[in-house]
C-alpha cells in the first residue's frame, strides 16, 4: 500500500457521452482495479466530475483508461487540476 506521501490527488471533469451509459461504474472499476481511492459523480450540465487519488503513475494510466472509454461511453475531453491528497481515504465511491 502506498503512503500518503507518494499519492496525488486529480479533479477531473469529464466531457462527451458519459452520463446514461453506465460511465460512472466504468470509472469505478478501472479505478479499483488500480487501488485508486476518491469518487466520481454526475453534474447537471451532463459533465461527469471527479477525485482520483493514487501515485502520479497510476493516475495516468487511469485518466488513459477512462479516455479511451468503452462501448457507447465516448470521452471528448478530459481536464485535470490538482488537489490536496486526502490522507486516510481508502475507496472509490459513487456520489449521487
Amino acid at each position: 500500500m502506498q503512503s500518503d506521501t507518494d499519492k496525488v490527488r486529480k479533479a477531473g471533469r469529464a466531457v462527451g457521452r458519459v452520463q446514461k451509459v453506465f460511465f460512472r461504474r466504468f470509472v469505478q472499476a478501472a479505478a479499483n482495479h488500480r487501488g485508486v481511492t476518491g469518487w466520481v459523480k454526475n453534474m447537471s450540465d451532463g459533465s461527469v466530475t471527479m477525485e482520483l487519488q493514487a501515485s502520479a503513475q497510476i493516475i495516468r494510466q487511469l485518466v488513459a483508461r477512462i479516455k479511451k472509454g468503452r462501448g457507447r461511453i465516448r470521452v471528448d475531453s478530459l481536464e485535470l487540476s490538482d488537489l490536496p491528497v486526502v490522507k486516510g481515504e481508502d475507496k472509490f465511491a459513487i456520489k449521487y
